[in-house]
């Protein structure tokens, strides 16, 4: 049996809680739009252009595909708790 790798998330830093939560995949998408957004105003020196740009992105990638894709797509940006 070959183990699945996973890269290294986008934002390591940026910790959002998902586990032990709803696993409703809206419920996921705000989380971590919401937990990456004030990650990208508080601790970067993204500019409101370039926070709105990198949250359109994850969003765009995290809704492309089924459920199984978003969890993978959000394990690709943040770390997860």
């Amino acid at each position: 049996m070959t183990e699945q790798i996973l890269p290294t998330a986008r934002y390591p830093d940026c910790v959002v809680e998902i586990i032990g939560t709803d696993g409703n995949a809206f419920s996921i998408l705000g989380k971590v739009i919401k937990g990456l957004r004030r990650y990208l105003r508080t601790e970067t020196t993204c500019t409101p252009e370039q926070i709105a740009g990198e949250i359109h992105k994850f969003q765009t990638e995290a809704t492309s595909g089924d459920y199984n894709h978003l969890l993978l797509t959000v394990q690709m940006w943040v770390e997860i708790s």
